[in-house]
């Protein structure tokens, strides 16, 4: 038996699968039907139980790690795990897919991570979605864990990688890519436009390299946090050198432009977001998964609201009415997700000379 408790101590009763541990986090929710591979590997829910919402998962299983020629593993986001813990509804045994390779139990055990199933997620959902996400702790069995707010941490240092690396070296236009926690699919999509794609450390001083493009990454926690990636975001800006921000990226490059950041109430986190392009009126279904957004009226008047939420009116991009600074909040890279947004890339590469 196995015990998700919420920090106002509501108790849901479950059972476990996964690793033998107990863990703690931020609870919060996806929406998404599908697309477990590539979330629970996402960077940006680093220190967070994810609670999925639709209710039968692992019925697909999990796929190999098998890599591709520029060693990006294929069919995740990152090396790893990255959630703290998962909450589902109900857990498929069994499971049929031609590229799967193991369960999601035992994948879970792999990268010692515990789930609970037997929730009735769909009752914890309204409580997140009234109440606001709050911190939570599963329990398995006898076991003890403190709770503890993780985003009280750099959880932007936790994710990004610790050294440089080149990809598709000789290729066309330099990006340099600041990784906060980048999804790999952000590299595939720059590596099939013929991009050579410098990845960076976040608090890398990449002022100094010799680039066409600057490509701000996705990632996890309050982009408060990632003080340095704004210092020299803002210094790249400074020398007007094409700017892209996803996700994060799109936080810290209006932090690096004078504004404000704000934590949203429960975050969009599902596959399924509309996203209105100010000007065209298009609506654009994203994958989207954040808590915090950008507080437009923080900017100054040389910056304009690109696209907006069709739910609740948040800002969902940025961009510049003179300069070459763009930014998106959610992930026109998709993975999981629909690739409506894809043609962003190109947009900005157009920008690049």
């Amino acid at each position: 038996m196995a015990k998700l408790i919420l920090s106002d101590n509501t108790t849901f009763e479950g059972k476990p699968f996964g690793a033998d541990a107990s863990v703690f986090g931020e609870v919060v929710f996806n929406t998404g039907m599908v697309g477990y591979p590539e979330s629970l590997t996402d960077p940006s829910y680093r220190g967070q139980i994810l609670v999925l919402t639709y209710p039968l998962i692992g019925n697909y299983g999990v796929p190999g790690d098998e890599k591709d020629e520029f060693g990006l593993v294929k069919n995740f986001e990152s090396e790893k795990i990255q959630v703290s813990g998962l909450i589902i509804s109900d857990y498929s045994e069994k499971y049929s897919h031609w590229n799967a390779k193991k369960s999601l139990s035992d994948w879970l055990k792999e990268h010692n991570v515990l789930g609970i199933y037997g929730i009735d997620t769909r009752m914890l959902t309204k409580k997140l979605r009234e109440n606001g996400v709050m911190l939570g702790k599963i329990i398995n069995g006898s076991g003890y864990v403190e709770l503890s707010d993780p985003n009280l941490r750099n959880l932007v240092a936790e994710v990004s990688v610790k050294d440089k690396t080149v990809y598709n070296k000789g290729g066309g236009k330099k990006i340099v890519l600041v990784d906060c926690g980048a999804k790999l699919n952000i590299i595939r999509s720059l590596i099939k436009r013929g991009c050579e794609v410098i990845r960076v450390p976040w608090n890398y001083d990449f002022p100094k390299e010799e680039f066409d493009g600057l490509l701000i990454s996705n990632g996890p926690g309050d982009p408060k946090m990632a003080d340095i990636t704004i210092k020299n975001v803002a210094a790249a800006m400074e020398k007007d050198i094409p700017v892209f921000g996803i996700c994060l990226g799109n936080q810290i490059m209006a932090l690096a432009a004078g504004g404000n950041t704000y934590k949203m109430k429960y975050g969009h986190r599902s596959q399924n977001q509309p996203c209105i392009e100010n000007g065209s009126k298009r609506c654009y279904i994203t994958t989207q998964n954040h808590g915090y957004a950008v507080d437009m009226k923080s900017l100054g008047n040389g910056w304009e609201e690109w696209f907006v939420n069709a739910n609740d009116g948040t800002n969902e991009g940025l961009r510049h009415r003179t300069k070459p600074f763009m930014s998106v909040q959610f992930h026109p890279e998709a993975a999981p997700g629909p690739v409506d947004a894809e043609w962003i890339f190109d947009k900005f590469l157009e920008m690049v000379k």
